[in-house]
């Protein structure tokens, strides 16, 4: 049953101007420069010697150039491009992205990493190598590797999960233990070299190689500039984002089929046009139809949310973003990561500009499935001195930590951060990338991606996409208290 613009506009005035829709959940955070809601200062973020309970304290430079933390904190470098090699003896890839953390036999930790690497391997001097039985296309350089991890942090290998694929950028988690790889692209076969259609979901088996054999899209899902995915376990439903612009791209819910019942490999067993996709179409406390995310200037603001189907989820003739009239759903730039927690999705809007109503430079919203409503719980200011370190900008690839709060992996201008966000709008900058990739007069940094908990929780886990690194953080974790 759609949630009627009435209907949203007479629950938001019984809720109080629609605030308290958001259930339980309460506002994240929001950072230096924020355009709206509860503000810190460029100390409080930096987490200074005298601010005891948020964060870890300063970040100290590293004497290797590589990773800046606080004290106590420690790091270890898991995978390097060009250094570390794979079980069969190539290069790890490069282009480290999206990762996803499960438990393995005798106490290890598996991690599917994505890299994301565009257009023909010839174009890439470490490529994911074409690994026997799991290669999709073999004129394209992305895919996934799977790196065992020991319980003591020692590395113990890598191999190929799936090869052939084309910028795999973020994915996420199933609760069936698997991870689903997002293509990044919206190539089609004889394009760019390709000889298949890329723009699909993979389903990648950390456990098992075999099922990751003679790899198959999961084209129900759609094919488009996907970013990331999650899955609700108690409903069924897949949330996934899509990265692009002219126009802006969408948020999509995909509904399964009557009696599908998720599992190991269940979805590489449906048809093409199983279940169905869909795209938001939201509405303020008001009634009024939202054309774009970037309107929301508050944290706190709280939109009802109906789904439109895609009408061709293939893209055979037009970009499914494109499928649709400005008035029929709500966009928002940038797209990124997600994280299901806490009953619903946290989704990502990295930044917005000239193609956008409202130019910010970073939103978090919660999607609740059960209200069917979108929160804006992370808003950031545009920052006007991205060299200057403090100001946070660009959020990306997103997890839900154990001790409280969210992991954000700053994708933006100049200084790159890994930062947490508290769950009473606070916060704090937990890693500084200190690899000058450029020169000393025009330094560049990279930016973080992948940030991920192993299943016990001391270890996280988080990339440096250029050169290609993988790395273990360990230190003294606490729950991040909220402010009195």
């Amino acid at each position: 049953m759609p949630l009627t613009r009435r209907d949203f506009a007479k629950r938001s005035a019984l809720a109080g101007a629609g605030v308290t829709l958001a259930g339980s959940v309460g506002v994240l955070a929001t950072a230096p420069g924020a355009l709206a809601g509860e503000t810190t200062t460029a100390g409080d973020a930096g987490g200074t010697a005298g601010d005891h309970t948020l964060g870890y304290g300063p970040l100290i430079a590293d004497p290797d150039g590589i990773l800046a933390l606080p004290a106590g904190f420690s790091y270890r470098i898991i995978t390097r491009t060009g250094v570390t090699t794979l079980d069969s003896g190539e290069s790890t890839p490069s282009n480290h992205d999206g990762t996803g953390a499960f438990e393995g036999r005798r106490g290890t930790t598996l991690l599917v990493n994505n890299h994301e690497l565009k257009g023909p391997r010839a174009d890439w001097p470490h490529p994911v190598p074409l690994a026997d039985g799991l290669v999709y296309d073999p004129a394209a350089a992305g895919g996934c590797t799977v790196v065992e991890v020991a319980k003591d942090g020692t590395p113990v290998g890598e191999r190929v999960g799936i090869a052939g694929t084309s910028t795999n950028c973020a994915g996420g988690h199933t609760p069936w233990g698997t991870w689903l790889t997002c293509e990044e692209n919206e190539d089609k076969a004889g394009q760019k070299g390709m000889t298949k259609d890329h723009g699909y979901v993979f389903e990648v088996d950390p456990l098992d190689i075999r099922a990751g054999r003679h790899p198959q899209p999961v084209k129900a899902l759609g094919r488009y500039a996907h970013e990331a995915v999650v899955v609700d376990p108690r409903r069924g439903h897949l949330y996934l984002t899509e990265d692009a612009d002219s126009p802006n791209g969408l948020f999509y819910r995909w509904t399964p089929p009557h009696g599908f019942r998720h599992g190991r490999g269940q979805l590489r067993t449906l048809a093409d046009d199983a279940g169905v996709l869909a795209a938001p179409k939201c509405y303020d406390s008001g009634g009024r139809f939202v054309d774009d995310l970037s309107r929301a200037t508050r944290t706190g603001t709280v939109y009802g949310v109906d789904w439109v189907e895609v009408p061709d989820r293939d893209a055979r003739e037009v970009s499914v973003r494109r499928q649709f009239e400005d008035g029929d759903i709500t966009r928002a730039r940038k797209l990124e990561g997600m994280w299901w927690a806490d009953g619903g999705a946290y989704l990502v809007s990295s930044f917005a500009r000239e193609e956008s109503p409202v130019q910010h430079d970073g939103q978090v919203w919660f999607y609740d499935p059960r209200r069917r409503t979108l929160t804006l719980k992370v808003l950031l200011g545009v920052n006007e001195d991205p060299a200057k370190d403090g100001p946070l900008d660009g959020p990306d690839n997103i997890t839900v930590s154990p001790y409280g709060g969210l992991i954000i992996a700053e994708d933006g201008e100049g200084v790159q951060h890994l930062f947490g966000a508290t769950e009473d709008g606070r916060t704090y900058p937990l890693a500084r990338n200190d690899l000058n990739i450029g020169t000393a007069d025009e330094p560049e940094f990279s930016e973080f991606t992948g940030p991920v908990f192993s299943p016990d929780g001391r270890t996280l886990f988080a990339n440096i996409q250029d050169p290609g690194i993988m790395l273990a953080i360990s230190g003294p974790w606490r729950r991040q208290r909220r402010q009195r």
